[in-house]
């Protein structure tokens, strides 16, 4: 079946609309996440060498956790004017390099790519998102920037378990006990990290903390019992769908369909990337092209 490279645009855009100085086209508009976006896209491409491709974005509107918990999300700060303005030149990008996106009204990004993840033959997912950990097994592994754009960490289910202690299957029930401040929602209270990590190590599942009250300490007993609404609540919050109801064809993923050209002129003339754009023209046997434009393999170099 191939390998699928599953890229999330959003946190990529944002990361790198905060990794890199601003810079503007001919029309003024700002565009250096768009730079970071093409870099980090062009850079999977050439290490990865999938065999498929494709970006899933958030959409402004309201999804479903906001409707079963009011203040998701309620503390993030708006995206700044010069980011947003971007989000339309990247699509634009995409869609002159036939390269298949995804927004679906109602669901995250994170939601979107669970659900390109399952049955598409071995997945990679580029994203600065952790959440996105619980996505990984034996198909599924997820690369995250650890520095600006151009380091990166991948984890497997070994590197998670070595570095939090948990399956990647256990990461939904850390998240329902300690809570997420960055989305806003607190788990139970007086639950930190370490204790929810401690508890779902020893007892597996969130379910079987709660049948196993009485072998833990009264203290800690005692906060669980009293947060067990909150702690399903925020287990639904946590959980990343798999099931988000949009058509995905994978041969229209094909590397083999980008069409590199169109892309080319579109950087020059309208995003003012001509160092990418030269590199990528001169460039050999590193990116496949598309095949119906007749363009000649690519490289970045």
């Amino acid at each position: 079946m191939g390998k699928l490279l599953l890229i999330d645009g959003h946190a990529i855009l944002h990361r790198a609309f905060h990794a890199l100085p601003p810079m503007n086209n001919r029309a003024g508009t700002q565009t250096n996440a768009v730079y970071g976006f093409t870099n980090m896209l062009l850079q999977g491409l050439g290490d990865l060498a999938p065999t498929h491709l494709a970006v899933a974005f958030d959409l402004p509107q309201p999804t479903f956790r906001m409707q079963i918990w009011t203040q998701y999300q309620e503390k993030r700060p708006e995206m700044q004017g010069n980011l947003a303005e971007q989000i339309p030149l990247v699509h634009e990008l995409l869609e002159a390099l036939a390269i298949s996106y995804f927004e679906v009204a109602g669901y995250e990004a994170d939601d979107i790519l669970g659900t390109l993840s399952q049955n598409n033959g071995d997945v990679t997912i580029v994203t600065g998102d952790r959440d996105m950990l619980q996505l990984i097994n034996e198909k599924v592994k997820v690369v995250v920037p650890v520095k600006g754009l151009a380091i990166t960490k991948t984890y497997d289910e070994k590197t998670v378990i070595a570095e939090f202690g948990v399956k990647p299957s256990q990461w939904v029930d850390i998240k329902a006990l300690k809570g997420d401040s960055s989305d806003n929602y607190p788990g139970v209270r007086g639950i930190g990290p370490k204790t929810a990590e401690k508890l779902i190590s020893q007892f597996e599942t969130l379910e079987n903390v709660y049948k196993n009250l009485e072998k833990i300490d009264k203290k800690t007993a005692a906060k669980l019992a009293e947060g067990v609404e909150m702690a399903g609540l925020s287990q639904k919050l946590a959980r990343i769908l798999t099931d988000v109801p949009l058509q995905f064809d994978l041969n229209l993923a094909d590397v083999n369909k980008i069409n590199w050209q169109r892309g080319i002129e579109y950087m020059r003339s309208v995003l003012g990337f001509r160092s990418i754009a030269d590199k990528i023209e001169k460039g050999l046997n590193k990116f496949p092209s598309a095949k119906a434009s007749g363009d000649k393999q690519l490289e970045l170099i």
